[in-house]
């Protein structure tokens, strides 16, 4: 099942759409989840008493407009509504757990979208087994290109796998993007290099990790780009150009840092497509 979150937003509804058009391309149903967090509307020596019925109806009506969204953009798709009590990272971790995909929006009113780089990424992404993919509100046309990207170490592997598994869903070209950087000896800033033998290094990294997995998916095409930039740089460059942009959230190498790193970071607030984060 894929889980998408909604507080009736732009960001929502077009986190709405690209879940719906997953969970057809996956042949998977769709649970559309709102949470009422009435924590807001409890503070101070006198609480609303009314707030609690009010906000679960306002729930229940923009889960009404998610699902005829959802229902108008794949009609064959299975959905069903879930309207709950609690923090937006309480309910979407428990909603979570059992799910394929949690689909959430990057900026909204609220609820599942409010300060994504805050409650969202720092309590979902990285803490949930599925893959979270994090979508902008704007429209953008179809590139048919998925971009994954691959550091040194194995923990970026699911992610490299969960992109395979898009391109091939998608019909699109998967281009596997590996950014290196020199180290800095800043106590041996001599210290020569041979850049032939560093660039020859850095390729086959990237071709060790697609060919593991491209003998599964034969009908994928792949584009291997290796380049000498900040990951960051390098990524929402490709994102231009690309319907889905993937990385991992943990690790050891340049792209699998903490979710909050200085990398993930970057990619969530500058990357042009919508971003999935696989877990280790």
């Amino acid at each position: 099942m894929i889980i998408v979150g909604v507080d009736g937003s732009v960001s929502a509804r077009a986190a709405v759409e690209w879940a719906a058009d997953d969970a057809f391309r996956m042949r998977l149903p769709l649970r559309i989840v709102h949470a009422v967090d009435r924590d807001w509307y409890q503070v101070g020596k006198y609480p609303l008493p009314d707030v609690p019925e009010l906000l679960l109806r306002e729930g229940d009506r923009i889960l009404r407009e998610a699902e005829a969204l959802a229902r108008e953009r794949q009609p064959t798709v299975e959905v069903e509504t879930h309207n709950t009590e609690g923090t937006p990272a309480d309910v979407l971790r428990e909603q979570a757990k059992d799910a394929t995909e949690l689909v959430v929006g990057s900026r909204g009113l609220g609820g599942f979208a409010g300060a994504l780089l805050g409650s969202v990424s720092t309590h979902v992404a990285g803490q949930v087994p599925c893959p979270v993919v994090v979508v902008h509100g704007e429209t953008r046309p179809v590139c048919e290109e998925v971009v994954a990207g691959v550091d040194d170490s194995p923990e970026c592997e699911p992610a490299l796998a969960y992109a395979f598994e898009q391109a091939k869903l998608r019909g699109s070209v998967l281009r596997v993007v590996h950014a290196w950087q020199l180290p800095v000896h800043a106590f041996a800033p001599e210290a020569p290099y041979d850049m032939d033998e560093v660039r020859t290094a850095q390729h086959q990294l990237v071709r060790d990790r697609v060919d593991a997995l491209s003998r599964d998916y034969p009908q994928v095409e792949i584009i291997e780009q290796v380049v000498s930039a900040h990951p960051v740089d390098a990524l929402t460059e490709a994102s231009e150009r690309a319907d889905l942009l993937v990385v991992g959230s943990h690790g050891r190498g340049t792209l699998s840092s903490v979710l909050l790193g200085s990398v993930s970071r970057g990619v969530l607030h500058h990357a042009r497509c919508p971003v999935a984060m696989v877990r280790s």
